[in-house]
């Protein structure tokens, strides 16, 4: 493969450390789960967060947001909740006799979907056309959001009472799928005396210092753009997203969509790594996280135990790497 002149990614690289060393004030571990939700910012992608309850999904995603200076809304999704509750509604006034637009907590950089499975299929509909297009439409007329705009959303992959399986269309538009881990024994170790020696650490975020802010995010992104992908990693990427819609464990393959955000994303990584080219590695990296949600296992594969995570290893161990 041909490389790209190497770029200068000092800044980048600085921005990414400086928001783990803010993140790192409150969160011990979790560098996997960190090191995706800067990836997906600097590509421009959601992220679904799954895990169980209790290690850090939602603080992280707060902790992640103090560090943007952007705006920043939080909607926890329950089942009453109706889509002009996300989204907005149209407000009378009586004076003026006139119908005014009231514009709902979608309305911002960050937004962050606590629980989204715990919303109604008409709720999650409602965040089809803001996540793909960043603007919603209402009574005919369109309201952009403003840049950048990014959903990170939770969900809690045990509990099942009241919950709604989230709609492939939706699952297509996060770049992302993240499964957070447990802590390690030593990770657990030094949570407990964090909070043992700091008891009031718990409840104060205010030491979390914004790191970067609207302008200089969408300058970074300009830099991730400018990453140079080889023509046998663009044909690379393509065949291991074409081989999940032939795959006989699979109900259901990845769409075109699945092959940008993999290309997108490994711009992104590669830059993070002070790279200015894409390799191999990178694609096999982000992989999973950017297919496992876009994938369905046969029946008789679910019943053998096996995983979306399974095939997608599969799939990269068959297909042959461009050297």
């Amino acid at each position: 493969m041909a490389l790209a002149p190497q770029a200068d990614f000092s800044a980048l690289q600085q921005a990414v450390q400086q928001i783990k060393e803010e993140l790192g004030k409150r969160i011990i571990g979790q560098e996997p789960f960190i090191d995706l939700l800067l990836v997906a910012i600097l590509a421009d992608g959601h992220v679904l967060i799954e895990g169980v309850p209790g290690i850090a999904k939602t603080l992280t995603a707060k902790l992640l947001a103090r560090t943007i200076d952007v705006g920043f809304n939080r909607i926890q999704f329950t089942p009453d909740l109706m889509p002009s509750d996300v989204l907005g509604t149209s407000v009378f006034h009586p004076g003026t006799a006139t119908f005014q637009f009231k514009q709902g907590p979608v309305f911002s950089n960050i937004i962050l979907i606590d629980e989204i499975n715990r919303a109604p299929a008409k709720t999650q509909a409602s965040l089809f056309e803001v996540m793909e297009e960043q603007q919603i439409t209402h009574d005919g007329t369109q309201y952009a959001m403003a840049d950048p705009f990014i959903v990170l959303a939770t969900q809690n992959p045990i509990e099942q009472e009241g919950t709604y399986r989230l709609p492939e269309a939706q699952l297509d538009r996060f770049m992302f799928k993240i499964l957070v881990q447990y802590p390690t024994l030593e990770e657990e170790v030094a949570i407990l005396g964090v909070h043992h020696h700091r008891p009031a650490l718990a409840r104060d975020l205010e030491e979390i210092q914004p790191v970067l802010n609207a302008a200089q995010i969408s300058e970074l992104r300009r830099q991730v753009k400018s990453v140079h992908v080889d023509q046998k990693v663009l044909e690379y990427i393509a065949h291991l997203v074409v081989q999940t819609r032939a795959n006989k464990s699979l109900y259901l393959g990845a769409s075109p969509r699945a092959s940008l955000a993999l290309l997108n994303s490994a711009k992104a990584l590669a830059a993070i790594r002070n790279r200015s080219f894409v390799t191999p590695e990178d694609v096999q990296e982000l992989a999973p996280s950017v297919l496992r949600h876009r994938i369905l296992l046969t029946p008789e594969r679910e019943m053998e135990g096996a995983t979306p995570d399974d095939v997608v290893k599969q799939i990269i161990q068959k297909t042959e790497v461009p050297r």
